[in-house]
């Protein structure tokens, strides 16, 4: 059956981490096909964890991190986070691994559910990637966390109450079970529709293909 009511949105769960590369090119990529796309898109971010074991404060560099985390040769992480770079800049991303602080993603995660109940959940996805890619700025203390609320419009005195009390930690829990559940074991994957499953930050097109398809697919 095909479907031709473009007012009805996709919608788009993409389970991802702050602490993610590919994530904010993946971002980068699907935004690029909802631009081309036909039609209405509604994202939502899921949380993930990479790396749970990382201490809000972690003592080193992107290199030392890397080197523990994955148990590779200094040098040939330094030139994994070379070609990264390129690979980002190629999406109009500056990234810059010497000023990365590496960190605990889960209270960024409880804060991306506050802002989704807000309606600035794209808003606040885009800034602590941005923070943490590109700015070197902490995304894993409440504080930090909260300044980067309030740049977005979220009450800043609020988002200090909901990470101290664990407010959505829950939901963060929750998503990280269904992505289990899935068999999600990377990111990004994009659900779209409840239907299609993307992994990876793949090309805007195989993006766009997969939206149409969703949108012209209806189920009977």
């Amino acid at each position: 059956m095909v479907g031709d009511d473009v007012d009805t949105p996709v919608r788009v769960q993409v389970w991802s981490d702050v602490a993610c590369p590919w994530c904010f090119v993946g971002k980068r990529r699907f935004e690029a096909a909802v631009a081309r796309f036909d039609g209405q898109v509604e994202v939502e971010y899921r949380s993930f964890e990479l790396s749970p074991e990382t201490p809000v404060d972690f003592d080193g560099s992107s290199v030392d991190f890397l080197v523990r985390h994955k148990r590779m040769p200094p040098e040939q992480v330094r030139s994994m986070l070379a070609d990264m770079t390129r690979v980002a800049a190629d999406e109009g991303l500056a990234f810059d691994f010497d000023t990365v602080r590496h960190t605990n993603t889960r209270r960024a995660h409880e804060l991306l559910h506050l802002a989704s109940r807000a309606g600035l959940q794209v808003a606040m996805k885009e800034r602590l990637l941005a923070a943490y890619f590109e700015e070197g700025r902490h995304v894993g203390r409440i504080d930090d966390l909260a300044d980067l609320a309030a740049e977005v419009g979220l009450d800043r005195d609020d988002v200090v109450a909901a990470l101290t009390s664990g407010r959505h930690a829950a939901d963060v829990t929750a998503d990280i079970e269904q992505a289990h559940e899935y068999g999600i074991s990377g990111v990004p994957f994009h659900v779209v529709d409840g239907r299609f499953a993307v992994s990876g930050a793949q090309s805007p097109e195989t993006f766009l293909a997969v939206l149409q398809r969703a949108r012209d697919e209806v189920p009977a």
